[in-house]
């Protein structure tokens, strides 16, 4: 076999591992909505640089709310909503919601065109405010919490998201494999609570906890 057959081989090899990575990133398309927020996801893909989060976790994020059932979720730290978009397309097919905090407004004006452009509106209450004064100040009961945003503050906002979070819910935070102090100081808290399961999803690069309420206090 001479060299060009052999190069034209190995790049079909590397053009069909792709797509095939690709075609497993996603969730079954069934609907009119799967099939216009992977459009989406797929046109957008090298754009989420901006304290997003990447198209793998994103769908440990989906996979995670389907399983789970979950319909009742907030989002700490939108920035331009790349994982708001999974959370709310997993939302979609539990019939659930998503409220999604964050500060910055570009970043939030960014993020409310981008859930129009994949259709998912409906599914996202967008707010744009201080998730140190608002978290605190959030009403209901939720099953779902996904926290993304100033790592100093994620055991702050951990201890006012418990009470609000029912039994079966869980709490979820990004990057916690950094292990920085903060990180660390939130990791022991959330473990030490003997009404939490704790785990960490190593398919993560970046790591995301999983501290799951088992019981009331």
């Amino acid at each position: 076999m001479n060299n060009n057959i052999i190069k034209i081989t190995l790049i079909a090899a590397l053009i069909f591992s792709t797509n095939l990575v690709g075609a497993q990133q996603f969730p079954e398309i069934k609907t009119d909505l799967d099939r216009k927020v992977k459009a989406f996801l797929e046109e957008n893909s090298r754009r989420w640089r901006d304290m997003n989060v990447p198209m793998t976790d994103g769908k440990v994020l989906y996979d995670f709310i389907v399983e789970n059932n979950y319909k009742s979720a907030v989002e700490i730290g939108t920035s331009t909503g790349h994982s708001a978009i999974w959370i709310a397309w997993a939302l979609s097919k539990t019939g659930g919601k998503l409220i999604t905090i964050e500060i910055d407004k570009g970043r939030y004006q960014q993020a409310v065109e981008n859930f129009k452009q994949a259709g998912l509106s409906d599914y996202i209450d967008a707010r744009l405010a201080n998730a140190h004064e608002l978290v605190p100040a959030l009403s209901g009961r939720y099953d779902f919490v996904f926290c993304d945003a100033d790592k100093d503050w994620y055991k702050n906002y951990f201890i006012h998201m418990d009470p609000k979070i029912v039994v079966g819910g869980s709490f979820l935070a990004h990057n916690v494999s950094q292990r920085t102090r903060d990180i660390r100081d939130f990791l022991d808290y959330v473990e030490s609570r003997d009404n939490y399961a704790t785990t960490i999803n190593r398919s993560s690069r970046e790591g995301i906890s999983i501290s799951r309420k088992t019981r009331e206090k």
